[in-house]
């Protein structure tokens, strides 16, 4: 790959870029070896750095979480792996932070030396550095379709519960066929799709029943937290 080339960053609706990679956790087929999940493919800058560190930590703790809700993480870092394996293996035994001590790091981080994955994915911002990956978030689903990005610079550590409402809300699209509001979180009213005729939006106005209309365009419906994860849970 010339260092010069121009690779498009991925979009959302397009399938993930395919590649193979070796991980703490031996080698991967991605998206293939995620088929029927959903995954987070995170990169951070590098290894041995504390904002990285602190990430490490809250992902671990929180990996299970995200398993119940069917998505699968998967780290990328262009350093090497026995450097990743010297410093999950320092998290473990050295590092308590913020009420997290011997944390153990289970999910693949992938071994990217040669940045040829970090370029795939857009993950190489030059502006912000040329040879280290930003904080780049990609939400892939079951058919390996990418479905929300999300770009954080190399100074901010990410929102852990803003990367699981998000998945949370996408999938409960999925499943009910709304779209969720701002700040929406399960057990909020969710919005139905716009009225797509006339009549359709002249009903929706007279005879609201169960909707809550604040225009023609904009109607919600109640939607309960139980309501959401029994049918996530059903589709898994």
């Amino acid at each position: 790959m010339e260092e010069n080339q121009i690779i498009p960053i991925p979009r959302i609706g397009e399938k993930a870029p395919v590649f193979k990679a070796v991980t703490t956790q031996g080698e991967i087929n991605f998206p293939n070896d995620y088929e029927g999940k959903w995954v987070i493919l995170f990169s951070h800058p590098a290894d041995f750095t504390p904002v990285c560190t602190s990430e490490f930590m809250t992902f671990a703790t929180l990996e299970d979480k995200f398993s119940k809700a069917n998505c699968k993480l998967v780290g990328l870092s262009v350093d090497g792996l026995y450097s990743h394996i010297a410093w999950l293996r320092t998290i473990k035994d050295k590092i308590e932070y913020n009420g997290m001590k011997d944390v153990e790091v289970k999910f693949p981080l992938i071994e990217d030396i040669t940045m040829d994955v970090a370029k795939k994915y857009g993950m190489i911002q030059p502006g912000e550095s040329s040879t280290k990956a930003v904080r780049a978030v990609f939400f892939i689903d079951p058919k390996g379709i990418i479905r929300a990005i999300i770009y954080y610079p190399l100074s901010l550590g990410r929102n852990f519960d803003e990367l699981y409402r998000a998945l949370i809300a996408m999938q409960t699209a999925d499943a009910f066929e709304i779209a969720t509001p701002a700040d929406w979180r399960p057990g909020d009213p969710v919005i139905i799709p716009t009225a797509g005729s006339c009549g359709v939006a002249k009903d929706r106005m007279e005879n609201k029943k169960d909707l809550k209309c604040y225009d023609w365009f904009f109607c919600t419906k109640e939607l309960s937290e139980k309501t959401v994860f029994d049918k996530l849970i059903k589709e898994r």
